[in-house]
């Protein structure tokens, strides 16, 4: 398992180290494929990876290329469930049921059973031998906290993988950490690292130089103000 949610909250030092390694076979588990040339990406281009399970996979060339070549099999789930099922592998639930994917190719070979007049298929828990997480802060007694959207799949890995290797960008020591802060206690963690990470935007999106305030001010009507135009003038008042 793999924890991060597109490029943020990846385990990137990590993931670097497989790929220095040169391991072979892997069945990955992560959200989606990171993107051509970082992340797991990095993975497919070393070819150690042997299949995939994950929800979404659009942001990565090779991996289509690899798919549709018949190099590498990816087992798609709904994005839900595929939490839902680490969620139970780490609270020890072997299946439960849900109704996302009924009535599709999802469904097939799969026990569906109804409740209250609805539909539901059974879902299987997911466990791994190895959970590679990313967190924000970690103490050496290995307890983890998370900042913001890289929490994401990140504290359910952690609980649902035989070893889970967390890094993090500061390691400090234990008691150093507000306990009611942490989100992942240390017994879910077997090793711990600090290392550098650079954080990359996986798709960067600015304004366009022709709708700066500038350009909007030009298109307000005569007569009406601003907000920020409002606003002093209502500072000059006193």
């Amino acid at each position: 398992m793999l924890g991060g949610f597109g490029l943020c909250g990846i385990p990137e030092n990590s993931i670097a180290a497989l790929v220095r390694r040169g391991v072979r076979g892997l069945h990955t588990i992560s959200n989606n494929m990171g993107v051509d040339g970082f992340g797991m990406g990095l993975m497919l281009e070393a070819g150690i990876i042997a299949s995939h399970t994950g929800s979404y996979v659009g942001e990565n060339k090779l991996l289509e290329k690899q798919v549709i070549a018949g190099a590498l099999q990816v087992n798609l789930i709904p994005q839900g469930t595929l939490a839902e099922r680490i969620r139970a592998g780490g609270a020890g639930i072997p299946a439960f049921y849900t109704p996302a994917g009924v009535g599709t190719v999802i469904a097939e070979g799969k026990e569906t059973r109804e409740f209250d007049g609805k539909m539901y298929l059974l879902e299987t828990a997911l466990r791994a031998d190895f959970a590679l997480v990313k967190a924000w802060r970690g103490d050496r007694a290995g307890n983890l906290v998370y900042r913001r959207t890289a929490r994401n799949f990140n504290p359910m890995m952690a609980t649902a993988a035989r070893v889970t290797i967390a890094e993090v960008e500061e390691l400090v020591e234990p008691g150093e950490l507000d306990p009611d802060a942490i989100h992942t206690p240390g017994i879910y963690v077997q090793r711990i690292f600090c290392a550098p990470c650079e954080k990359r935007i996986e798709r960067r999106t600015v304004r366009k130089a022709e709708l700066c305030l500038c350009s909007l001010q030009k298109q307000i009507p005569a007569g009406m103000t601003t907000r920020k135009t409002k606003a002093k003038a209502g500072s000059n008042e006193w």
